[in-house]
């Protein structure tokens, strides 16, 4: 059974910068992607970036630039780096793990997410 634990939200004035991190526990047969996704308040989830073992980046078009998703396989560990953080980027970040077992089944793991407060 697969475990992600987020660490490294918090409070950031704008303009800051935070990074997040993943540490996955566990083991699962492949891993398809990892990375994350957030939620703001009222609002439904959505994609940030993932990253896949070979290292192949997606962002959602509005956070090129400013955001930079990358892993530590040796660590099982994947990070988020923010900068010029904005008040809406405001939202639970949420790591994901999509993979499959030995079935082959899909499988899709959620962290229980890290709190990010852009505010001065």
């Amino acid at each position: 059974q697969v475990q992600l634990v987020e660490s490294g939200g918090g409070l950031v004035q704008p303009g800051g910068s935070l990074r997040l991190s993943c540490a996955k526990s566990g083991s699962i047969f492949s891993i398809s992607t990892m990375g994350w996704y957030r939620q703001a308040p009222g609002k439904e989830r959505e994609l940030v970036a993932t990253i896949t073992p070979g290292g192949r980046t997606n962002y959602a078009d509005s956070l090129k630039g400013r955001f930079t998703v990358s892993r530590d396989n040796a660590k099982n560990t994947v990070y988020l780096q923010m900068s010029n953080l904005k008040p809406e980027d405001t939202a639970v970040y949420l790591c994901n793990l999509k993979g499959l077992n030995a079935g082959p089944v899909r499988q899709d793991y959620w962290g229980k997410g890290t709190l990010v407060t852009v505010s001065s």
